[in-house]
């Protein structure tokens, strides 16, 4: 096996201000980065047309690219009609920041996706379909993340739409440690929505409803300090470092390569006492696949 991918992470995982996150990142051999850009200084309507210019001057002066934004809103997703208007502007105003910094991806969740077609499942694909014209008005891509579904159903759904502008961010500890699914059949399943993958490992305890961890109307919303905590506690399933958990890698990595998936291989790390020294170590854990 032999691949060529670049390497990413997140640069929030080093839990860092963002701009020693980003020499941390070009340290431990990352040649690109993943930003949230929700809120705080990386929110659109706080960043400036010269201050968008000169991080992105100075992200290149680091040799490193973006390799996507995070643009995940939290709550319910897009399950909540009244609330979607002012999500899908916010949506579409980390785009275009996405696209000035250099990237034309945003990763995001959209909320869990019903069985059926009920009210909930035509508030999001109306949703979905709305941000994916945009997207690729703009050449660009929102990309949920696996997890809260299984690969076959999330495809299902995808397949409503009338452009690719939604596509995936493919993260296979998501699937091994929430729904169970295989991440190889999974990456063979999406293999033509896959836009920008996670690295992570996990195990699962015991089955979960997906609802408590992501979130749905009727349910507390979705809440990545309650995930994380979640998955430090390892009382349903656990994030641990790679190689470690339930996603085979030689498989994993073999089906990104069978699919001939150009995109980043971004180290996402949302827990941990030292998340750089385990960083540094999924980067060599990476490399050794070169």
């Amino acid at each position: 096996m032999k691949l060529t991918n670049k390497i990413g992470v997140i640069v929030d995982s080093f839990r860092l201000p963002i701009r020693e996150g980003l020499v941390k990142a070009k340290e431990v051999g990352a040649e690109g980065v993943q930003i949230y850009a929700v809120s705080g200084e990386m929110d659109p309507a706080h960043l400036s047309v010269a201050a968008r210019k000169e991080l992105k001057a100075y992200i290149e002066s680091l040799g490193l690219e973006i390799s996507a934004l995070v643009g995940d809103l939290g709550g319910h997703g897009f399950q909540d009609r009244a609330a979607n208007p002012a999500k899908i502007e916010k949506s579409k105003r980390i785009l275009d920041l996405a696209v000035e910094l250099g990237t034309n991806i945003v990763t995001t969740h959209i909320g869990i996706v019903p069985d059926d077609r009920n009210d909930i499942y035509d508030a999001m694909q109306q949703s979905c379909e709305e941000l994916s014209r945009y997207a690729t008005s703009m050449g660009a891509y929102f990309a949920i993340e696996t997890g809260p579904e299984r690969a076959a159903h999330l495809k299902a759904f995808l397949d409503t739409l009338s452009s690719r502008g939604v596509s995936v961010n493919f993260d296979p500890a998501n699937m091994v440690m929430v729904t169970g699914d295989d991440p190889s059949a999974g990456v063979r399943m999406l293999k033509d929505y896959i836009v920008h993958t996670h690295v992570k490992d996990g195990v699962r305890f015991k089955e979960v409803d997906p609802r408590e961890i992501y979130g749905a109307l009727g349910y507390e919303p979705m809440d990545h300090g309650k995930i994380a905590q979640m998955v430090t506690s390892g009382e349903v399933f656990k994030e641990v470092p790679l190689g470690q958990g339930g996603v085979n890698f030689d498989d994993y990595f073999g089906a990104l390569l069978e699919i001939a998936y150009q995109g980043y291989l971004t180290i996402e790390r949302e827990v941990g006492v030292n998340p750089e020294a385990d960083i540094r170590e999924a980067v060599r854990f990476i490399q050794r696949y070169r």
